[in-house]
């Protein structure tokens, strides 16, 4: 529930509209809901500032929708579907107004809210393979409202790839520094940028990458300041974390 939601409670209630029972009753519903196999959140923008987002993977079509329904009916106006398959967004676009990004794997029921911040987040990657998690981390801190710029296959084996669009670093407020491999972009961006990096390890690169656990130690071990670090193809936990520091500088 949010707190515009909370709110017309509260208009409700003066305008005598509804009892104080009855509003009772709905503010008891408020921190969660109890569909048996999920736990609808109605609190968390209130908490956190964004509504609950839906992790896809492992969940049927028909959960999915059924998590929607009931979050549309706690006021949420737009939802978004993190790891979601093109073979399960097929089948909730049946029941449910759903964009699907592939490359990204996210989709999103409802409308993107326009930027309500004046930031600018930047997502980079090292290469075009890394694109997908790239993708998940920008449509993801769209989604949150904000400004965002992609700065895609800039990475470290042709440095003045990266160099040729440093004023698109330097203005930006965060950057989403994307590469598996030995994941050396996120040091290099943070040598250069003078505002927060987020590094995203990816899955990307040969036998001796583990699968992206030498890009993460990479990072970890970054000397360059300014920069943390997510879990391995976390695009969405970058995005996320973006968008929190990107608003930041908003409230008052």
């Amino acid at each position: 529930m949010s707190e515009k939601k909370v709110k017309e409670i509260f208009d409700q209630i003066r305008n005598e509209e509804i009892s104080d029972e009855e509003a009772m009753l709905k503010l008891r519903l408020m921190p969660f809901e109890d569909i048996g196999f999920a736990k609808v959140d109605h609190h968390r923008e209130l908490r956190q500032g964004a509504a609950e987002i839906i992790y896809g993977a492992g969940k049927t079509p028909e959960q999915i929708s059924e998590i929607a329904d009931v979050m549309k009916k706690g006021g949420q106006d737009a939802i978004l579907i993190t790891r979601l398959s093109g073979e399960s967004a097929e089948i909730i676009q049946k029941s449910q107004p759903l964009e699907y990004f592939p490359q990204g794997r996210l989709g999103v029921i409802g409308k993107f809210p326009k930027p309500d911040c004046n930031g600018k987040i930047v997502v980079a990657t090292g290469g075009t393979s890394d694109i997908t998690v790239a993708e998940e981390a920008a449509i993801t801190a769209e989604f949150l409202a904000n400004k965002v710029e992609r700065i895609y296959d800039v990475g470290v084996s042709g440095l003045h790839r990266l160099l040729a669009r440093i004023e698109d670093l330097m203005s930006a407020d965060v950057v989403i520094a994307v590469a598996g491999m030995e994941g050396a972009l996120a040091s290099v961006i943070g040598g250069l940028a003078d505002c927060p990096v987020i590094a995203v390890p990816t899955s990307i690169g040969y036998g001796a990458s583990f699968s992206g656990l030498s890009a993460l130690l990479s990072m970890l071990n970054s000397c360059a300041s300014g920069v943390s670090v997510v879990n391995i193809d976390n695009g969405f936990g970058a995005g996320y974390l973006a968008s929190m520091i990107n608003h930041k500088g908003e409230k008052k």
